[in-house]
């Protein structure tokens, strides 16, 4: 991997912003407590796994299939995570939901992952640009699967654990971590393309 920093960059900016994933979690701890949302949080393991190691297989597929797809794979990749940057500069502080649906169950956690635009383009996004160009063995790729995983449960039980620090942090800062993270994003983005 030849640029770790922008690949751990691109990593803990995406996977600790807010998404799905994390305000469902810190909805579902305010709601039913921490002990009582957590297997929401397994559920969204257990579905990142799972999109990680598809998104390693399309991957995979695409590279050797049409290995000249590499550098439009790089510049999509490049141009997502610009807009992603975009995003999360523009972007308002988000609100808790209300809703009484039982939301904190592993079924809840592990379905949302496959409805989750996020992760789908997080995963893509990643494996093609930052892992399968250099790791190729299914040994690695599951291993990167786990990681990354085990980063999105620890992001959420994090939203889960300090929500309200974070809402009430987010809501006074906005535009200060808005800004460092969508500049994070952007180095990334310029780091592919370098």
């Amino acid at each position: 991997m030849p640029n770790f920093t922008a690949f751990l960059s691109y990593v803990l900016v995406t996977t600790f912003t807010p998404g799905p994933n994390n305000i469902m979690s810190m909805s579902n701890a305010s709601r039913y407590g921490f002990k009582k949302s957590i297997m929401f949080n397994v559920g969204v393991f257990i579905g990142f796994f799972v999109i990680i190691s598809l998104c390693s297989m399309f991957s995979m597929a695409l590279f050797n299939l049409i290995p000249t797809i590499r550098p439009f794979m790089t510049y999509i990749g490049a141009g997502y995570i610009l807009w992603l940057a975009w995003k999360t500069y523009s972007s308002k502080p988000h609100s808790t939901d209300n809703s009484h649906n039982r939301t904190n169950t592993f079924t809840a956690g592990l379905l949302l992952q496959f409805v989750n635009p996020k992760v789908i383009l997080y995963g893509i996004t990643l494996v093609s640009t930052f892992i399968v160009p250099y790791y190729k063995s299914p040994p690695a790729l599951t291993g990167f699967a786990v990681l990354l995983a085990f980063t999105a449960f620890v992001s959420t039980c994090c939203w889960a654990l300090l929500g309200s620090v974070f809402q009430i942090f987010l809501a006074r800062n906005n535009r200060a971590v808005n800004a460092i993270m969508a500049l994070l994003l952007v180095y990334c983005a310029a780091s592919l393309l370098l």
